[in-house]
């Protein structure tokens, strides 16, 4: 039989900020391409963007990220500023990790 635990980290689990994600709607030079990195890189590239570019991004993780109790298959906009919030300072040294 397990303990079941009903803290704070049941509602948002670890987040494996290596896991593949891409970051879409950006520009890369001449075209338009999806970024596939690791979740910690593509947080890091969308705060490099400016403010226009950083609302108009779709950061879409390998598999669906928990916060606060609710599952997210993708991050549009400001989404991504919510997920960014949630990045230990540890995640940005291992964000090409991959």
């Amino acid at each position: 039989m397990t303990e079941a635990s009903w803290g704070d980290g049941a509602m948002t689990p670890d987040i494996d900020w290596r896991m593949s994600a891409s970051l879409e709607n950006v520009p890369r030079g001449e075209s338009d391409l999806a970024e596939v990195t690791s979740l910690a890189g593509a947080v890091a590239a969308w705060r490099s963007l400016d403010a226009a570019h950083r609302g108009e991004a779709v950061l879409t993780p390998e598999r669906p990220v928990m916060i606060d109790g609710v599952s997210f298959a993708e991050f549009i906009g400001e989404g991504i500023a919510a997920l960014a919030e949630q990045m230990p300072p540890s995640a940005i040294g291992r964000r090409n990790d991959h």
